[in-house]
C-alpha cells in the first residue's frame, strides 16, 4: 500500500515541468504542462486500469431478469451457504439432501435452472471477477515499479509520494539467533510451468529426476501409479470433501476439520506430492479447486494444529515449489481465521477455534482444559515463513510468544510435559511423550532450527535440552533387546510405544550430524526404526499398529483390542526414509518396499486405499477411509526412500510434520522457488 509522506507539500501525484521552477507568462497566457516519456507511461497504464474496471463490470451477467431461485442461490453463495445438491452418489433414489453443514434447505422449484446451471453462472461471475483482480493488481504493481524507478532518478522529496513497505518487527529479541526481516521474499517471479506443460513432462530440478539404480525406479513408479488411484478415485467420488470413503464411494470428514466440512483436504495436502511427482494435470485441477472453492467458512470448531500443518503448511509449499500466489494468499487467509486462538492471557493458543464466532477453546479432557504440547509447538514453521513470504510480522510473532512462554519456565525432570495452562501458564500434569501429544513439538525445534539456516540457535538449545531429557527418561531396552521410547506417567515410564513415535527415529538421525556425538544419535535412529520395523514384520499383515508393547511376552504387537488398527500412517517409512538418505543402507528401501506390498495387499481397493481395523488378522475388515496424510506423506515418503539425493535435497528444503517442503533461508531453492 502505499503511503503519502506527511512532510512534503500539497504536489499533484504525478509531478509536471511546471512545478520545478517559477516562470513568467505573458498576460493571459497560460503556463505550458509537458509530460515526461514516464509520466505518459504512467498516465496511460491509469487510463487502462479504470477502462478494464469497466468492461470487467460489463462482463457481470445480469440477474435481475433472472427467476427469484437464481438469486437466492446467489445469496447463498455469497454468504458462504451452499444450495442443495442431488446426492452425487446416487443414494435414496436422487433425493435432495441437506447440504455439507447438516442443514435442512428447501427443494428448488422444477422449473427454475439446475442446480449445475447455477453453480456454473456463480463460478464464470467469480472467475470473471478474479481475472480483472489479477489484471488490478498486475496494473498496480506495474504502476508502483515505475513510480519507484522515477524516484530512483528524480530523489527530490517532493516529486512522488513515499512508497513504503511493511515494517519489519522491531522489537524482536536475541537478533543474532533468528532472521527477523518481513520484507516480501519473491526472489522468482511467479512460475508457469504447471499451466504450461502437460501430464508427466516436469522435470524440475529439485523434483523428480530419474532415479539411477533400475530397482528404484520401477519400484518408485508404482508408488506414483498409488499415488495416481488415490487422487482419481477421491477426485471421482469425493472432490472437494475432505476424505474418500473408498468402499463407499463418498465423501467423509472427521471433527478435526469441523465435522461434516468441505474444506478439500485431500486437495491441499496431496498438492505438493503431485507436484514432486510430476503429475501436473493433476496439480492443475487442484489448484483451480483451491483458487475458486476454498474458503473455510463453517460454524463448527476446527483444529487449529491438523489446520495448520495439513492447510497452511500445504499451500505454502506449493507457494514455495510454484511461486503462484494464490497458495501464498489462502495460507494467510487461513493463518488470519486461527488467530482468535490466541487471544489468551499467556498467548498460548487453544485447540479448536471456532470460525464464525472467532472464539476459541480447549478439550476438556487435556489435564483441566490445557493446551496441548505437540499442538502449539508445531507452529513455528508455517507462521515463521508465512511472515516471511507475506512480509507481515504479525504471524512470526505469535509463535515467537510461544517460544517466549516456554523459556520462562522451569522443566520437571529436564522434560516438556505435554500440558500447559494457556491461562496461568503453568504445566498441567506431569505427562512426557514423544509420541500423541508431544511428537512434533520436538521435530519442530530441529526443524526450525535448519528452515532458518541454523540462525535460530535457541530452537537449536531448546532440541538438545529436550533430546537429553527424552534419552535420560523415556528411552529403554526390552528384554528382547528392543530399544524404545515410552510415557512417562506419575513418575513411572510405560513400556508402550505409539506408531506416532516412531518418527523419532528420523530425528534423532537428521539432528546426529549437528549434536556432539554424531555416531551415537545414528545408532539411536537405527535402533528406533529396527523396533518400529519389528512391529511391521510381527503383525499378520505386514503392518503395524496404532500401539505396541514392549514388556511381555510378545514384544512389538499390540495387547488391546482398541491399539490393533492402522490407519495408512507414515511414520515409520519417515524414519526409513531419513535413514536410508544418511546412510544408504539398502536394508530401509527393502523395508519400505515390504510396506508397499502389505499396503496394496490389505488396504487397496478399487476406488483407493483403506485403512485396517486388525492388523493381527489377515483378512482385517477395512475402516473404510483414506485419511488424506496417506497422499501428503506415506506416499511422498516412499516416493523419496526409491529417489535419489537429488530430489528434494535435505541442504534446500526440510520438512514440516505433515512432510509439507519448506525451502531453507538462504539455500538455492529459497532464492529460486521453482528451477
Amino acid at each position: 500500500m502505499a503511503y503519502i509522506n506527511s512532510n512534503t507539500h500539497s504536489e499533484p501525484i504525478l509531478p509536471l515541468h511546471s512545478h520545478r521552477k517559477t516562470q513568467n507568462f505573458a498576460v493571459g497566457i497560460g503556463p505550458k504542462i509537458y509530460l515526461r516519456v514516464t509520466e505518459k507511461y504512467v498516465l496511460a497504464i491509469v487510463i487502462i486500469a479504470f477502462t478494464l474496471v469497466f468492461l470487467g463490470a460489463s462482463y457481470l451477467p445480469s440477474i435481475s431478469n433472472q427467476d427469484d431461485v437464481v438469486v437466492r442461490a446467489i445469496r447463498n453463495v455469497e454468504s458462504g451457504f451452499k444450495p442443495v445438491v442431488k446426492d452425487p452418489h446416487g443414494h435414496g433414489n436422487g433425493e435432495v439432501r441437506a447440504d455439507h453443514r447438516g442443514h435442512e434447505v428447501e427443494k428448488f422449484n422444477d422449473k427454475a435452472k439446475s442446480d449445475i446451471e447455477i453453480q456454473q453462472e456463480i463460478n464464470s461471475m467469480k472467475a470473471h471477477l478474479e481475472l480483472n483482480h489479477k489484471k488490478m493488481k498486475t496494473l498496480e504493481s506495474r504502476l508502483q515499479s515505475v513510480l519507484k524507478t522515477h524516484a530512483d532518478n528524480h530523489p527530490k522529496a517532493n516529486d512522488i509520494p513515499d512508497i513504503k513497505q511493511k515494517k519489519p518487527i522491531s522489537d524482536v529479541e536475541n537478533k543474532n539467533t533468528e532472521p527477523d526481516s518481513f520484507a516480501v521474499q519473491t526472489a522468482a517471479a511467479p512460475f508457469d510451468v504447471a499451466k504450461t506443460k502437460g501430464e508427466g513432462d516436469y522435470t524440475g530440478k529439485f523434483f523428480n529426476p530419474e532415479p539411477e539404480d533400475p530397482v528404484a525406479k520401477e519400484r518408485r513408479s508404482q508408488v506414483v501409479e498409488m499415488m495416481k488411484l488415490a487422487w482419481d478415485k477421491y477426485k471421482e467420488h469425493a472432490w472437494g470433501h475432505n476424505e474418500l470413503k473408498p468402499i463407499s464411494k463418498r465423501g467423509h470428514s472427521s471433527g478435526i476439520f469441523g465435522g461434516n466440512t468441505a474444506f478439500g483436504a485431500t486437495i491441499v495436502d496431496g498438492m505438493d506430492t503431485l507436484w514432486m511427482m510430476g503429475l501436473t494435470e493433476r496439480f492443475n485441477a487442484g489448484r483451480d479447486w483451491i483458487a475458486s472453492q476454498l474458503n473455510f467458512e463453517t460454524p463448527s470448531d476446527v483444529s487449529v494444529f491438523e489446520v495448520n500443518i495439513r492447510f497452511i503448511g500445504g499451500l505454502l509449499s506449493c507457494y514455495g515449489f510454484t511461486g503462484d500466489d494464490v497458495f501464498k494468499d489462502k495460507a494467510a487467509m487461513i493463518a488470519d481465521k486461527l488467530l482468535p486462538a490466541f487471544n489468551t492471557p499467556t498467548g498460548i493458543p487453544l485447540a479448536l477455534v471456532n470460525l464464525n464466532r472467532k472464539t476459541g477453546k480447549n478439550y476438556g479432557w487435556a489435564s483441566g482444559g490445557a493446551s496441548i504440547l505437540s499442538e502449539f509447538g508445531s507452529l513455528h514453521m508455517e507462521w515463521w515463513y508465512l511472515s516471511k513470504v507475506t512480509g507481515n510480522p504479525v504471524y512470526y510473532e505469535k509463535v515467537k510468544r510461544i517460544r517466549e512462554v516456554l523459556n520462562s519456565l522451569s522443566l520437571p525432570n529436564g522434560m516438556y510435559p505435554n500440558y500447559l495452562n494457556p491461562r496461568t501458564g503453568k504445566w498441567g500434569q506431569t505427562h512426557v511423550s514423544i509420541g500423541a501429544l508431544g511428537d512434533s513439538f520436538y521435530e519442530y525445534l530441529l526443524k526450525v532450527w535448519l528452515q532458518t539456516n541454523k540462525e535460530d540457535t535457541e530452537a537449536k538449545r531448546m532440541y538438545d535440552t529436550a533430546v537429553k531429557g527424552v534419552e535420560t527418561h523415556l528411552l529403554k531396552t526390552s528384554n528382547g533387546g528392543l530399544k524404545y521410547l515410552g510415557e512417562y506417567k506419575n513418575g513411572r515410564v510405560d513400556a508402550k510405544m505409539g506408531h506416532l513415535t516412531c518418527f523419532a527415529g528420523g530425528m534423532f538421525a537428521l539432528g546426529a550430524q549437528y549434536s556432539d556425538n554424531e555416531k551415537h544419535y545414528m545408532d539411536l535412529g537405527a535402533d528406533i526404526a529396527h523396533t518400529c520395523h519389528e512391529s511391521y514384520v510381527r503383525s499378520a499383515t505386514g503392518l503395524g499398529p496404532e500401539y505396541f508393547r514392549l514388556d511381555g511376552p510378545n514384544e512389538a504387537v499390540a495387547q488391546r483390542q482398541n491399539e490393533k488398527y492402522y490407519i495408512l500412517r507414515p511414520e515409520v517409512l519417515e524414519t526409513h526414509y531419513y535413514m536410508y538418505r544418511l546412510t544408504k543402507d539398502n536394508k530401509y528401501r527393502e523395508w519400505a518396499w515390504e510396506a508397499v506390498e502389505a499396503i496394496n495387499k490389505h488396504c487397496r481397493t478399487p476406488d483407493g486405499f483403506s485403512g485396517l481395523r486388525d492388523v493381527s488378522k489377515p483378512n482385517s475388515a477395512k475402516d473404510d477411509v483414506q485419511q488424506s496424510f496417506f497422499l501428503a506423506e506415506t506416499l511422498k515418503y516412499l516416493y523419496l526412500i526409491f529417489s535419489d539425493d537429488n530430489v528434494l535435497p535435505l541442504d534446500q528444503y526440510v520438512l514440516n510434520t505433515e512432510a509439507h517442503p519448506f525451502p531453507i533461508a538462504s539455500s538455492e531453492a529459497w532464492k529460486y522457488p521453482v528451477q
